[in-house]
């Protein structure tokens, strides 16, 4: 019997074009969702048995992966590539009617990690090609892993290549900044140069368009707007929401603020001061909903 989860693997990279990251993901959840129905069926699960699947092992499968450590975010994307599996096994009609979740609305606060990966991988999930996958993934991920403005990423040349453990970064009044480039985030990058149809020239822009020319930032604005409200994040998470988050992290493992108004290239203190009052609201929203007595 041929393995549902590989044969949808194949699928989503010979016919849909999907990009490695994409195929491993969802085939991962895939996998996953088999496992659990084996488990709470006793026994394998085929295509037939994916025909059958209904909400409520649906909301299980979910509760069993929430209580894994996910957030509402990556919840919600893993409840997509369910939905997608089950489509693609079943048929559309199979998929059964279930609401994703919903993450609260109110006072903006920083993107969790794990949010900012499943945006990130939601992003580049919706490419057309494999290419552009890759580029959307390495440049969110150098907002979040660097904490660059969306302008700096798009002003950077094929000069930063090739890269090291550090990249110079030209920011506001053509002010130049050092800032470290996690492995992460240096593989990604290096993925979607490999990738790029067109030649890296110093002088070229790094992040192309579709047609070969400077990348816009908008186009990458506008698939964080799609992927947000797949996600159901709120409406402030924006590309530069993931700088903001950035920082706030790096202060919340003990940063010193002058090493952070380096890194976020800001020419005054006070300006990197903001994110002492984001992390003291955090640490407060942490506390009523840990402390019994709060």
């Amino acid at each position: 019997m041929s393995d549902p989860a590989v044969d949808y693997g194949c699928h989503l990279a010979r016919d849909r074009r999907r990009s490695p990251h994409t195929v491993r993901a969802y085939q991962a959840t895939a996998e996953r969702l088999l496992t659990f129905l084996a488990r709470h069926r006793g026994g394998p699960v085929d295509t037939a048995g994916l025909a059958v699947v209904d909400a409520a092992e649906l909301r299980a499968f979910l509760a069993m992966r929430r209580g894994e450590g996910l957030g509402n975010a990556s919840a919600a994307r893993e409840l997509s590539a369910v939905r997608g599996f089950i489509a693609w096994a079943a048929g559309e009609a199979a998929v059964p009617k279930l609401k994703g979740p919903r993450v609260k609305k109110g006072v903006p606060r920083p993107i969790a990690p794990d949010e900012a990966v499943a945006l990130a991988e939601d992003v580049a999930e919706a490419a057309r090609t494999p290419w552009v996958a890759a580029r959307d993934w390495a440049v969110l991920l150098l907002l979040y892993g660097a904490g660059l403005r969306i302008g700096e990423a798009m002003a950077l040349t094929g000069a930063a290549l090739p890269l090291s453990e550090t990249l110079t970064v030209t920011g506001k009044r053509a002010k130049t900044r050092i800032v470290p480039l996690l492995p992460e985030v240096r593989a990604a990058i290096e993925a979607y140069v490999a990738a790029c149809p067109w030649p890296m020239t110093r002088e070229a822009p790094l992040f192309r368009g579709a047609r070969g020319g400077p990348l816009s930032a908008s186009i990458i604005r506008a698939g964080v707007r799609a992927a947000r409200g797949r996600l159901g994040l709120n409406a402030r998470t924006t590309p530069h929401a993931l700088r903001h988050s950035f920082a706030t992290h790096l202060l919340g493992r003990g940063a010193d603020l002058r090493a952070l108004q380096e890194l976020l290239g800001h020419a005054s203190l006070s300006s990197t001061q903001i994110y002492t009052a984001v992390d003291a609201a955090h640490l407060l929203d942490v506390y009523r909903n840990a402390h019994p007595r709060a």
